[in-house]
Parts: C-alpha cells; structure tokens; sequence
C-alpha cells in the first residue's frame, strides 16, 4: 500500500516515513501542496497524510481540491493547530481523521490502519485465492489455514495479485504500490519478488500460480499456462 505524506518539516517527515515503512507500507514524501498537488495526478494513493501549515498554501486548500475532485482518498490530518475550531474545520473541509503534533508513532500508524479499514479501503478485508487466504489487517497469509513467512515485498506483490485474481496485473500497477518516489528500482525488481513468492507458494503447497505474461504483467490463477 502507498500513502503520500504532506509535511516540510524533514525531520518529522523522516521520522514518520520511517515507522510507516516499518510497518509495510511505501511512503512518498512532499513539502507543499503544489508538489502534494502534482504527486495526486500522478499516483493512486491508498491514504494521505496532511499537514496544513504548508509553506506555499494551506493544507486545507489541497483538501478542498482533492473533495472538489470527487476524490475520496481517506486523509489524516496531522498538525500542530490543536483548537476545537481548527479541528472542526479540518473534518468539515473533508478530512477522515484528524490527529495533533506531537503525537506517538503508534497512534499514528493505528489511525492510519483503522481508515485503511473503513468501507471502501484498503484494508479490513480477507482476500482469498484458491487455497491461499490474505488478512489484510493482521497481514498474514495462509495456505491451507497454516501461516506462511514471506518478505514485506513479495507480501505487497502477493497482495496486488490477489485484489485482481484472475485478471492480469501490468508491472507497473505493482511497481507503484511496492515502491515510492525515492526508492531505487531495478528493471527485473518485480521479476526478483515474483520469482520468490512463486517459490514460497509452491514449497506451501498453494493450489494457484503465478504466471508472467512477458510485456504484459503477471497473473495469479488456477489455470495451467506458460509462466
């Protein structure tokens, strides 16, 4: 899962990144709500991060923006502006949640599960594949009810091809999941995890495969086709 985070203060925005990719998920971090702006157009984001006291406009503004859109990407508030009409304000302009700085990373991390979680989101669900079942909140997948060790990668890969069992999944829809802004990808990266998690599936005695439509994507089915 890919969030953005909206923040100019590096540190905190470090800081942040750090403990939400601790627990699995790709971050891409912005400073203004221009680049905010512009990231939004390029990438479909699972979930947002805000701050509102942006350097070139309010963080509101980009909220407005982003509801006046028809966009309902679930978005978290995080800020230093802790009065109940700042509060207020921020959830009537469209913000899911809305969170003060100073705050412990685990409650942040919480907050952003239990969006992930509502109707509509990213997680909260249990995807099933033939004989492999995915919880999407505890994060654990299971072949024949017995848990699985895989890496954070191939957990991401796994899940892209679950979400669309069936159907064939472009290398870039997984690349922009797995991976943010300022992560290095190599040309055969999807290829490597893919590689791993077929084997993991086959030694866990999954009754679906993986299979590589080469210059097309990747699919995840029972049927018996050229890898």
């Amino acid at each position: 899962m890919r969030l953005l985070l909206v923040e100019d203060h590096a540190t905190f925005a470090e800081l942040v990144r750090q403990n939400l990719e601790r627990e699995g998920f790709a971050v891409d971090v912005v400073e203004t709500a221009g680049d905010g702006d512009a990231a939004l157009r390029a990438v479909s984001y699972d979930a947002i991060i805000l701050d509102l006291g942006l350097p070139d406009a309010s963080g509101l503004t980009l909220l407005r923006d982003l509801r006046a859109a028809g966009k309902s990407t679930p978005v978290l508030i995080l800020t230093a502006r802790d009065t109940v009409d700042d509060r207020v304000t921020g959830l009537n302009a469209g913000s899911d949640d809305y969170l003060v700085k100073p705050c412990a990373m685990e409650e942040l991390v919480a907050r952003v599960r239990a969006l992930l979680r509502r109707p509509g989101g990213a997680l909260g669900v249990t995807l099933t594949a033939g004989n492999i079942s995915f919880d999407t909140t505890a994060r654990e997948v299971r072949i024949d009810d017995k848990p699985i060790a895989i890496s954070r990668r191939e957990m991401g890969v796994l899940e892209q091809l679950m979400r669309r069992y069936g159907r064939v999944v472009p290398k870039d829809v997984i690349e922009d999941k797995l991976y943010g802004f300022d992560e290095e990808v190599t040309s055969n990266s999807v290829e490597a995890h893919i590689s791993r998690l077929r084997k993991r599936l086959e030694k866990g005695g999954a009754n679906v495969s993986i299979h590589t439509l080469r210059g097309v994507g990747y699919l995840l089915s029972d049927e018996r086709i050229g890898r």
